[in-house]
Formats: C-alpha cells, sequence, structure tokens
C-alpha cells in the first residue's frame, strides 16, 4: 500500500479517535495523556513525510490513486511534490510544536480530548488540502477545515465573543468554500478532469476556453475568503477568541495558508500576465498596505498579530501574483519564515495572557525584569517580523522589496508599488516595536488581574525557543537551511525549476537595502511620534469596519427572512402542504401547456390481464382510502387503515415476486403502526375539524389533480416498451456482487453509497425524536373522554410468558434472515426490524421499565450508541475498500473452504449489512424508548 494517504488517514481516524477516548479517561493526568498520543500521532505522519522526502528532493512527484465516486469524477487521488511537503511539513511539524506547548496552557477545566481531538481533525483536514491530487477531494478537505477550525475558534463556546467569532469565521469561509466549488467545476469540466496531474497537461486547452476567466475568479474568490484578503479579512482578528495554541496553529501554518496554497498550487494552470496577475496582485498589496497600517493602532496583543499576519498574507499573495519566477521563489520562502516567527510570537502572547490574564498592551508594561527569558524569545522572533538583519524574515523581506522595485507595468506602478511596499514595511517596522516596547519596558504594569507574573514552565517555552531559533539559523545560513526545500516547492509552483537565485545575507548596496533602511528607520520613527505626540494608548479606532458591515449584513438578511416568513407562514400545516403539491402539479403539467405535451397517451404495450384476487385487492385498497379520507380525525382508525393500505401493498409485492419487499414492508407496517400508536399516546383520540368548506374543496381538488396525474404518468409508462436496467443487475449480481438475491447485492453494494444515505438519516430521526421528547412527560386525565377512568392494569400474564417465549425464537428467526440476505429474501434491514418487533413485544408484555432493565439498554442513551456503532461499522466497510484500491463499499467476496463446515459463501458486504442491522434497531428502540418515556406512568399518577 502506499503510505501517502497514511500521512492523512493517521490523524484523521487515528489521532481523533484516541484523542477522545483518553479524554474520558477517569485519570488526573488526562491531560498530559492526551497531549503524548495526539503528539505520537503527528509524529508518525511527520516521519511518514520525512521518509518520502528524499524521493521529493530527488525530483519525483509521488502519486496515490484511489477511485471513489468515479461517476462524478471525485477520487482519494494524492500527490506529494516540493510544495505539498513544504506545507505538509509546517502542519506537522509546527503542529507537534503547538501540541506540545498547548499541553501546559490549558486549563485543568479545560476539556483536553475535546481540543486535541478538533486538533487532530483540523491537521486532518489541512494535511488532505495540500496534499490532494484531486480537486473535488481538496475542495471536500477544504470545507472540512472549515468546519474544525469553526469547532476550534469556539472551544470556549461559554464565551459570547467565542461563539460570535466562530460563526462569523464559518460564514465568511464556509461561503467562500461554496464560491469555490463552483470554480472548481467548472474548472474540472473546462478541462476534462479533477485530476491536478491532468489539469497541468492541458493548460492550453484550458485558458483557450470561454469559461476560463469565469472559473479563474470563483477561484479567487475562495482562496481570498481562507486566506483573509482585503475585503474579506475581517473574519480573522474575530478568530482571536480562540485558545492561543488553535491562534497560533490556524495564523502560521495552517488554516490561512490554505488560500496561498491553492493560490500557488493552481498557478501553473491560472497563473500568468492577465486576470490572474492584476487581480492578485493587487489584492495583495491592497491587503499587504492596509492591515499593516491597523496593526499599529491596535491594543490587544493577538489583535495585533492578527492584523499582522494579514499584512504577510497580502504580502505572499502579492508575490504569488506577480508572475514572475523569482516572486514565486520569494513567496515559497517568505511562507516558511512567516511561519516560524509568527508562530513563535503567538505563543509568546499566549504565555503573557497565562501569566498576567491580560493581552491589552495598554495595561501591559516592564515586563523584561520579570519574564527576561520570554522578552528575549519575543524581541528575536518580533525582528524577524520587522525584518531585522540577520533574521530570517529580513531575507525574504528583501526578496520582496527586489520584486517590487522590478514590476514593469507603466510608469504609475513602477512607483506606486515599492512606495506601497515600503509603506507596509515600516508599519511592520512600527507595530514589531509596539509589540516589544509596550510589553517588557515603558514603565510598569497597570492593574494585572495577575498581580505576580513570572517565567512559565521550560515546557512552554522550549517550543518557542525552537523556533526563535531557527528564525536565526535560517537569516544566518539560508541556503544550507530552507534552501533545497524552497528550491522543490518553488519548482512545484512554477513547473519547472526556477532560475538561478542566491539566498544570502548580503547581495550589495542596492534598492532592497535601501528601501529596509527607510522602513527601519522611519519605523521607528512613527512609533515613537505616534506614542508621543498620538497616545496610542488613548487611540480608539471609530469609524465603519468589515465586521460592522458584515454584521449589519447579517442582520439585514434576517430581518429580510422575517418578513418574507411573516407573508408566507401562518403556522397551517394544510397551507404548506397545498403550496407544496400545488407547486408540483404546476411543474409536471408544464410539459402540456402550449400544446408541448399534447401527443402524450397511452402506448400500444400488449398489457397483462387482471385476476379476480387483483381486482379484490384493489378494491381493499380504493375502499380503506375512501374511509381513511372520510374518517381522518379519528386518529386510531387512521392509522388501522394506514396498515390496511400498507398489507395491500405487501401482497402486491408477493404478486409481482418480490419477497424481500414484502418482508421488509410487512415489517415496516408492524414497527411503524406500534409507534404511531405510541405517538398518539400523547395527542387527543379526535382530531379537530379546523377546514372550513372552501379549504376542504380545495384540498379534494388538489389530491384529485396530483393522484390523477400520479396515475396518469404511471399509466403512460406501463403501457409503453422500455429498457430496463434490471438486466445488468440480474446478470452481474453474483458474478460481481457475490450474491444471487439481487435485491440486496443491489442495496449493499451496487447502491451502497444510497443505503448508506438512508441509514444515516434514519439514526439522525431517531435522534431528532430523543432530542424533542427527551425529559418530556405527559400529564394522563384521570378519566377518558366516554368519562372511563384511566386503568394501569398489571400487563397480562399470558403475554408476559409468550413475550419471552417469542424473544429468542426471533432472535434466533433475525440471524437466520441476516446470514441468508445476500443469496435469498433477507438482509440486514429486514433483520433489524425483526428483532425490533420482537423487542417491541417485550416493552408491550413487561413495560418499558422492567424491559430495560432485562435488556441492560440503560434508556435512549444506550440505543443511541447502537445507532452510532451501526453507523461507524458501516462507514469503515465502506472506506476499506480504499485499501485496495476501490471505490468507496465497493464488495469482496469469495468462497472459503472452512474445516468441518466445507466451502461457505463470504462477502464483506455481510459487514455493511451488520451496520445496517444495528442501526435499524438501534433507531427503533431509540424512537420507541423516548415514546415510552414520554408517556410512562409516573408515581404522582399511580398514587392518585
Amino acid at each position: 500500500m502506499n503510505p501517502l494517504p497514511l500521512v492523512v488517514l493517521l490523524p484523521l481516524l487515528l489521532g481523533t479517535t484516541l484523542c477522545f477516548w483518553s479524554g474520558q479517561v477517569p485519570t488526573r493526568g488526562r491531560r498530559a495523556l492526551t497531549a503524548w498520543l495526539a503528539a505520537a500521532v503527528t509524529a508518525a505522519s511527520l516521519a511518514l513525510l520525512l521518509a518520502l522526502a528524499g524521493a521529493v528532493f530527488d525530483g519525483q512527484v509521488l502519486l496515490s490513486r484511489s477511485a471513489w465516486i468515479p461517476a462524478i469524477g471525485l477520487d482519494a487521488n494524492f500527490r506529494l511534490d516540493g510544495l505539498a511537503l513544504m506545507f505538509a511539513l509546517l502542519i506537522t511539524g509546527i503542529g507537534l510544536l503547538i501540541i506540545l506547548y498547548a499541553a501546559w496552557y490549558l486549563h485543568e477545566r479545560d476539556p483536553a480530548g475535546k481540543f486535541y481531538s478538533l486538533l487532530m481533525l483540523f491537521m486532518a483536514a489541512m494535511l488532505g488540502v495540500v496534499l490532494s491530487d484531486n480537486l473535488l477531494l481538496l475542495v471536500v478537505f477544504w470545507e472540512l477545515t472549515s468546519i474544525s477550525s469553526f469547532l476550534l475558534v469556539g472551544y470556549w463556546g461559554h464565551k459570547a465573543e467565542a461563539r460570535a467569532g466562530a460563526r462569523m469565521a464559518l460564514a465568511v469561509t464556509g461561503g467562500g468554500g461554496l464560491v469555490l466549488l463552483a470554480g472548481v467545476v467548472l474548472l474540472g469540466h473546462i478541462g476534462g478532469s479533477h485530476d491536478l496531474s491532468v489539469l497541468f497537461e492541458r493548460v492550453p486547452q484550458i485558458r483557450a476556453h470561454p469559461l476560463f476567466p469565469l472559473a479563474t475568479v470563483l477561484i479567487l474568490i475562495g482562496c481570498f475568503t481562507k486566506s483573509a484578503q482585503w475585503p474579506f479579512h475581517f473574519w480573522l482578528p474575530e478568530a482571536m477568541a480562540a485558545p492561543t495554541p488553535v491562534s497560533a496553529y490556524l495564523h502560521s501554518a495552517t488554516m490561512v495558508k490554505a488560500g496561498l496554497f491553492l493560490l500557488a498550487r493552481l498557478y501553473p494552470v491560472l497563473g500568468g500576465p492577465g486576470l490572474f496577475e492584476s487581480v492578485v496582485a493587487t489584492v495583495g498589496l491592497a491587503t499587504m498596505a492596509f492591515a499593516a497600517y491597523v496593526a499599529v493602532f491596535k491594543h490587544d496583543l493577538k489583535g495585533l498579530l492578527a492584523y499582522s499576519t494579514i499584512s504577510h498574507l497580502g504580502l505572499i499573495t502579492f508575490l504569488i501574483g506577480l508572475a514572475t519566477p523569482l516572486s514565486a521563489v520569494a513567496a515559497v520562502f517568505h511562507i516558511l519564515n512567516h511561519a516560524t516567527f509568527k508562530c513563535s510570537l503567538f505563543m509568546t502572547a499566549g504565555i503573557i495572557d497565562h501569566e498576567t490574564g491580560t493581552r491589552d498592551m495598554r495595561r501591559l508594561a516592564g515586563l523584561m525584569k520579570l519574564m527576561p527569558w520570554t522578552a528575549t524569545l519575543a524581541m528575536v522572533a518580533a525582528a524577524s517580523m520587522a525584518g531585522v538583519p540577520l533574521a530570517n524574515g529580513f531575507l525574504s523581506k528583501e526578496m520582496f522589496f527586489a520584486e517590487a522595485v522590478g514590476v514593469q507595468h507603466g510608469a504609475a506602478w513602477s512607483v506606486l508599488v515599492p512606495l506601497a511596499a515600503t509603506f507596509g514595511g515600516i508599519c511592520s517596522v512600527a507595530y514589531s516595536l509596539r509589540f516589544i516596547h509596550d510589553v517588557f519596558f515603558n514603565g510598569e504594569p497597570r492593574d494585572l488581574p495577575n498581580p505576580h507574573p513570572h517565567e512559565p514552565p521550560l515546557m512552554m517555552k522550549a517550543p518557542v525557543a525552537l523556533l526563535v531559533l531557527l528564525c536565526v539559523v535560517v537569516g544566518v545560513a539560508p541556503a544550507l537551511t530552507f534552501g533545497p526545500l524552497v528550491h522543490v516547492a518553488a519548482s512545484a509552483v512554477l513547473g519547472m525549476p526556477p532560475p538561478a537565485y542566491h539566498l544570502a545575507i548580503w547581495h550589495g548596496v542596492n534598492a532592497p537595502l535601501a528601501m529596509s533602511a527607510v522602513a527601519l528607520v522611519l519605523g521607528v520613527a512613527l512609533y515613537f511620534a505616534l506614542q508621543r505626540r498620538f497616545d496610542l494608548h488613548l487611540h480608539h479606532p471609530r469609524g465603519w469596519t468589515g465586521r460592522l458591515l458584515f454584521t449589519h449584513a447579517v442582520d439585514g438578511l434576517f430581518a429580510l427572512a422575517g418578513r418574507v416568513t411573516q407573508r408566507l407562514e401562518n403556522g397551517s400545516l394544510q397551507r404548506y402542504a397545498a403550496l407544496m403539491v400545488g407547486s408540483a402539479i404546476v411543474l409536471a403539467a408544464w410539459p402540456w401547456w402550449g400544446g408541448q405535451g399534447g401527443s402524450i397517451g397511452a402506448g400500444t404495450r400488449t398489457l397483462l390481464p387482471a385476476s379476480p384476487l387483483a381486482l379484490v385487492l384493489w378494491a381493499l385498497l380504493l375502499a380503506s382510502g375512501a374511509a381513511l379520507v372520510a374518517t381522518h380525525h379519528q386518529r386510531f382508525r387512521a392509522v388501522v387503515l394506514l396498515g390496511v393500505v400498507g398489507l395491500v401493498t405487501s401482497l402486491t409485492f408477493v404478486a409481482l415476486s418480490a419477497p424481500d419487499l414484502a418482508l421488509t414492508q410487512l415489517s415496516v407496517e408492524v414497527v411503524s403502526t406500534v409507534l404511531l400508536l405510541m405517538g398518539l399516546a400523547l395527542l387527543p383520540q379526535t382530531a379537530p375539524r379546523e377546514s372550513s368548506p372552501a379549504r376542504r374543496t380545495r384540498d379534494a381538488l388538489l389530491a384529485l389533480a396530483g393522484g390523477g396525474g400520479i396515475a396518469w404518468l404511471t399509466w403512460i409508462v406501463l403501457t409503453r416498451d422500455h429498457d430496463s436496467i434490471a438486466w445488468y443487475f440480474l446478470e452481474n449480481s453474483l458474478a460481481r456482487g457475490g450474491g444471487t438475491n439481487v435485491v440486496n447485492v443491489i442495496l449493499v453494494d451496487f447502491r451502497g453509497y444510497d443505503t448508506f444515505g438512508e441509514i444515516t438519516v434514519l439514526g439522525i430521526a431517531a435522534v431528532g425524536v430523543l432530542a424533542l421528547l427527551d425529559g418530556w412527560r405527559v400529564r394522563r386525565p384521570a378519566t377518558d373522554p366516554q368519562g372511563r377512568p384511566w386503568s394501569f392494569e398489571p400487563e397480562p400474564l399470558m403475554l408476559r410468558v409468550a413475550a419471552r417465549l417469542v424473544l429468542p425464537l426471533a432472535l434466533v428467526a433475525s440471524v437466520h434472515i441476516f446470514w441468508r440476505g445476500h443469496n435469498l429474501p433477507g438482509g440486514g434491514f429486514v433483520a433489524g426490524l425483526v428483532t425490533g418487533i420482537a423487542l417491541l413485544l417485550q416493552y408491550m408484555a413487561s413495560g418499558q421499565g422492567r424491559a430495560e432493565a432485562l435488556l441492560h439498554a440503560g434508556g435512549g442513551q444506550r440505543y443511541t450508541r447502537w445507532v452510532g456503532t451501526g453507523l461507524a461499522i458501516a462507514g469503515l466497510t465502506g472506506l476499506g475498500a480504499f485499501a485496495f484500491g476501490r471505490p468507496f463499499l465497493t464488495s469482496a467476496h469469495g468462497h472459503p473452504v472452512v474445516p468441518l463446515l466445507g466451502e461457505l459463501p463470504l462477502a464483506s458486504a455481510a459487514l455493511f449489512d451488520l451496520g445496517v442491522y444495528l442501526t435499524v434497531v438501534g433507531a427503533t428502540m431509540l424512537m420507541l424508548s423516548a415514546l415510552g418515556a414520554a408517556s410512562k406512568e409516573t408515581s404522582k399518577v399511580r398514587a392518585a
């Protein structure tokens, strides 16, 4: 097996599971245990990457291909080249440091299992983004990063700002993801494939297509929202409500870098002079200058770092948009440098917050003498962010200035771009200096929540020290440290090796060096001038901001929705059903209007004569339907008549030689009838008569039109010859599915994905019933409508005895039905219903309390585990096909010879069917338990 998918699967499956489990362990050391498990899984993924890195440095592109849903072009294809390797190393390497840092940062009361399992999920999603070779797969992981980051930002859900920040981040990045999906679908349509390996070979064809500009703009919007480019930048500062380890990880190596990665990844297809260069370079330059200026005036440490992150992201976006070989090299180099100094600064901010209880620079001061080691590390990291010589940030800033000076797009741009770049550099120096001076110098602390700050534990400083050391080492010897990685990553961006360049400290006296000197001097002057003449601590930003605009837009959207709702919604289910049915009738009748469907009539196919039994069943069905319409206000009678309709349907399946469907329909009728009766026990026996004569006339017309239309369409189809797809399944059921029961093979193999979706919906419905009725109790009246007192007599003895005898027999029968299902009528769904019926009988015979005690069910909570276990088994069975390079839920089958038993027909679909069985039993019993608990007799009622 190709080890490349394991890089993603280890944190996705093993990491999340282990961290969630260890978080539930009732020991004092569970936080440390969870952190070490997360670190071990991350280290394993990092080790796999390092093992594959040699081939990448030799110029190879490693690919792993597995079919998933090939019909729509979605395959589990992974790709490891220089660009993917660089980002994957950042994700796992810095992720490992964040995990160790968080072990000391989190409080004992913070749920460690929740934090680390979400962190593992987010790490896996980011690895999936950077390693995907299929663009649709990339979008799946892209949206998973939005969801997992939403959960991480809102980790402290008891804080209003955390909830608001998480919602804003999800709204912007999730909305951008939908736009990105549209662009990816268009690009796949243009290129004839969603695989990057194929698209890179069809660049001329793609760029010549008329839809290419639209696809480019849609993809760019998705990238800009994720990487917080103007005007989508405002969500990033609001995400500062997350725990500092989350902020450090999201803003240095992962979340916001995803947009930059996609810009770089699709550069060979979308990049070049023209639309890409003008949009990307302009947006990047504007974002860089704007965010750098705003960062100077932020009082919150993480707020300052957030806007500085936006500025540096704009710088990298600008470099990618310039569409020159050396700008790609500079962009890749600065991605690495920014990750090192920004992660260390965020962790430093977390240390300060952890030790002082605040991040407000208006209260922080003089911490140099209290926390000298932390201050020293922060000063080196801030110097790198400001671009001071001998730090790695200085080298990539020089390359940025060199590319800005080299812009050749007219006289105006040749002047404007260097000025904007220098202005961003000046502000960068100013806010970096403010970070250091206001926190570690500038007098004494003021009203700290924790008045006695001190150095944090060594293990909390160790990740910061390692990153700061890397800033210095790279700054002194860039070619020996990041040089090879920059080269292979830039080659992957460009699609070819870049021209000769030199990563060195000194390039002589030139324009970039002069710009650096100007930025350094004016940045220091700007900060002290603002402090003395403007007093930054008294500054409060005013006016419209992106956050305010977004908030007003959302409020306006909800107000509009409220007005529309008031017009359309009056609380009448009849009205909603009438609108839905009426709309369906109009749409279905559309072909007949204007003469378009005038030629559609009954066909000439020879029909079979109706047998007398069929006529009797039809008459029974018509009579039941008419009686149901006439007496539907009597709820009990309506349920019985519905059961009659279901029974007739079962007999119809028998007549059509469909025993599987007949058995399933009959079982469903028994279970649904019992559940409906239990539900009706919570309601009055008679439904109120609320319909006026006009409404009844409307409903009758709609029912006749809808029913008549469906009958007519059915008649049109049945009286015409058609090519049936049934023969395909009949011919391939045994050969490709390993079973002779075609219906079951379709359910668990050919259309297994549909079945998986159906049992998922069934599980959601059951959990929904539990959520609605959990803790609800119905107060029964003393008498029924006829004046008879309610009676709580014990269950009949005969029923209890019979139920005890039926249960083991029914379980044996369900096992038999389950195992024979692949070759004879049966299967997991029917077996689950049979088991559910047997357990229903136990509830009826023994009462809910005694039945749950005998079954060790423990109420609805235990049944939710049954549902979850069933869905997990079904899902893992589908994922297991990937290990053999087959699409999701592809079944494997064989006939091994077992001693004593002989030849056994086995199929992996049996495991999937087991998941179906458990889900059906769990969902049935969960609804039964919830309904029974809601109508359970209380001690007060019994005493009365």
